[in-house]
């Protein structure tokens, strides 16, 4: 029996069921890989999402509902609980800056309402087909439904990507990295913005096209303890990321955030690695960096929760660098919708800087790059749960190119080459992946 064919079954008994409004339907299925079931179908939007604990997983395709107005986003908080029992989960994200974003397909914000929903929660997978029932849709929705499963395709395997020379063009360059960080760092900027986060994106020339689903599956088991997501709208556009960075999760009313700002190396020796986060505990310009963020990450959330509690400084290691991490507790005031948070925020100063409003201004005046979806928020929201990652070490993936972006905070005691070289160590898993190193 075909793995879709309960859910038919199940959606012929619906022709019978009153029930208005959200519905899920669902069955358990064996998947081994997502990526791979995704790979395999022919359906758009796809959608991967992957947490950093790696006990929650999704792949997404099709769409019932879109939303591309962050002003929108509000009315997806505050719903009664359908009849089907469970609330729409909505994928998607959100630009740096939503108005300055004009990457095609992606615009300033868009989040998905699929109709296909592969789910894995810890060992359990199911398949999921979600309609939205009125009086007046009930039999082209129940129809639209069952052409979507039966759309469904076998998964594919993964395959390693093949081997081809790539030719990189970064903008800015490094004579142009240097003035604008020289910029930030002037006197009378500084005094004005302590911070502010300079990005580059590197163009990699491809002579072959690689798949998305191909891409993912050779950066994951190479960038642990991060959030892996892919937004593929159409065959032509994929934005895919390996993030370490959470921006929120939200379970009701309780609240994680994190500042993960400040970074160093790693050499994969134990002890000289230990050595090296040692030092950036101690690193006085690191933790300068780390503190701007959280102090600005608890202010904001100074009129959104009735408390918020600090951890201790923690190290965050992954393959080639590892950062310096506060974790953020926080309760939340009755009714605080996704929307304010995302709102408050959005982008954190391990991203843009602060204050917000100056930092992000002067981004627009340096950068000779639309940053679009870098950046940006990416994950997902229902009334009872929403996450989201921040969008860094993150990629574009075109027919004929892959473009890559990094980051790097400027505050009182940077160097330019010095950051310029974080820039390419935090890129150096990436890229590490492509050249097999």
């Amino acid at each position: 029996m075909l793995a879709h064919t309960p859910l038919l079954l199940q959606l012929d008994t619906l022709s019978a069921d009153p029930r208005t409004g959200f519905l899920r339907l669902r069955h358990p299925v064996d998947v081994t890989s997502l990526p791979g079931w995704l790979k395999g179908q022919t359906q758009y939007p796809q959608i991967y999402w992957h947490a950093r604990e790696r006990d929650r997983e999704f792949a997404c395709l099709g769409s019932l509902q879109e939303i591309r107005d962050p002003a929108a986003l509000a009315a997806l908080s505050g719903q009664a609980k359908p009849e089907g029992g469970s609330w729409p989960r909505y994928y998607g994200g959100l630009a740096f800056d939503p108005d300055h974003a004009h990457w095609p397909e992606f615009g300033p914000c868009r989040f998905v309402l699929p109709r296909i929903e592969l789910i894995r929660q810890g060992n359990h997978t199911e398949l999921v087909c979600n309609l939205w029932l009125t009086d007046d849709n009930r039999e082209a929705e129940m129809a639209a439904a069952r052409e979507a499963l039966n759309a469904l395709q076998p998964a594919l395997a993964t395959a390693p990507l093949p081997p081809q020379p790539l030719t990189r063009q970064d903008s800015p360059d490094l004579p142009r990295w240097r003035q604008m960080v020289e910029a930030v760092l002037a006197p009378d900027s500084l005094s004005r913005i302590p911070k502010v986060v300079l990005s580059r994106q590197s163009r990699l020339a491809l002579a072959q096209a690689y798949d998305p689903w191909d891409l993912i599956a050779a950066w994951q088991p190479l960038s642990l303890n991060c959030f892996h997501f892919v937004f593929r709208f159409s065959p032509e556009q994929s934005f895919l990321a390996c993030s370490p960075e959470r921006l929120y999760r939200r379970q009701e009313r309780a609240l994680a955030t994190e500042a993960l700002a400040g970074t160093i190396v790693r050499c994969g020796d134990a002890q000289r690695d230990a050595e090296l986060a040692a030092q950036l505990l101690a690193d006085n310009k690191n933790r300068l960096e780390n503190r701007l963020v959280h102090a600005d990450i608890l202010t904001r959330l100074e009129g959104l929760a009735d408390t918020a509690e600090l951890s201790e400084p923690q190290i965050l290691s992954l393959r080639r660098v590892q950062h310096l991490k506060r974790e953020i507790q926080a309760h939340l005031h009755p009714g605080v919708t996704d929307a304010q948070l995302l709102a408050a925020l959005h982008p954190t100063p391990a991203v843009g800087g602060c204050p917000r409003r100056k930092s992000k201004a002067l981004i627009h005046a340096l950068e000779p790059q639309e940053r679009g979806w870098y950046a940006g928020a990416c994950g997902l929201i229902s009334e009872d749960v929403a996450e989201f990652a921040v969008a860094i070490r993150c990629g574009r993936l075109a027919p004929d190119s892959l473009t890559l972006f990094a980051g790097a905070g400027i505050v009182e005691g940077s160097e330019p080459d010095a950051e310029w070289q974080e820039l390419d160590d935090k890129l150096a898993t990436l890229l590490g992946a492509l050249t097999h190193e």
